[in-house]
């Protein structure tokens, strides 16, 4: 049995990701602003009022783990706002603003607050976006969302290269087009599907592939 923490993990791809090592019998550590009906049924131990952009929030809950070892930490928490070039207001740029905080700062304040309680033989997973891909961008816009995803990738590539030492492996992870209120439900694949094709990159993945960009179903992806 691993010990799981999972951010943003009331509802989407967060909530599949804890039925679904919930169900296997990993501790799973849900980890949200608000929690959820659905989120309660999992039996999971839920850790409300905590928001990945509020330091203060964060170190209250690195104090409620206390010595708790965490063996796979998953970066979940995201949102997207769509801008369009031409038409980026005031409004527009706040939101892109609050997309970094969220998106990029987010893992980054999360894993090195919780850094404590990771350990050697660790992992964590950056849920990223191929959106963030310089190479993949074949159709422009979502410019605070692209920027926000691409500038997470590298600094997930930094913390695999600083928690190597330390024997934690970090993995950036595109969970794929996936049906959520994110994208008004219009993606490809369920939560559920992505949420099993995203468990098994973190139980497959090896120490060599730390700081690598990942599909979910297992394909490498371009910087």
């Amino acid at each position: 049995m691993k010990t799981v923490l999972i951010t943003g993990a009331n509802r989407g791809i967060g909530l599949a990701l804890t039925r679904r090592f919930s169900a296997r019998g990993d501790k799973v550590i849900a980890v949200c602003r608000n929690s959820s009906p659905e989120l309660e049924a999992t039996g999971a131990q839920v850790e409300a009022g905590i928001d990945v952009s509020d330091a203060a929030a964060l170190a209250e809950l690195a104090g409620r783990l206390g010595h708790t070892r965490v063996d796979v930490l998953v970066c979940n928490a995201g949102i997207l706002s769509r801008e369009v070039f031409g038409d980026i207001d005031g409004d527009g740029f706040e939101a892109m603003r609050r997309q970094f905080e969220i998106n990029t700062l987010g893992p980054l304040r999360t894993v090195q607050v919780l850094a404590g309680v990771l350990g050697e033989g660790s992992r964590v997973g950056i849920i990223t976006s191929r959106m963030g891909s310089m190479a993949d961008n074949g159709s422009g816009g979502y410019y605070g969302y692209r920027a926000s995803k691409a500038a997470v990738n590298a600094i997930g590539r930094s913390l695999a290269i600083d928690l190597k030492p330390r024997g934690i492996d970090v993995f950036l992870l595109h969970p794929g087009f996936v049906s959520t209120d994110m994208v008004d439900n219009a993606g490809e694949i369920s939560p559920d599907e992505s949420a099993a094709q995203l468990v098994e990159r973190l139980d497959t993945l090896s120490d060599a592939d730390s700081g690598s960009f990942w599909h979910a179903n297992g394909t490498p992806l371009p910087w």
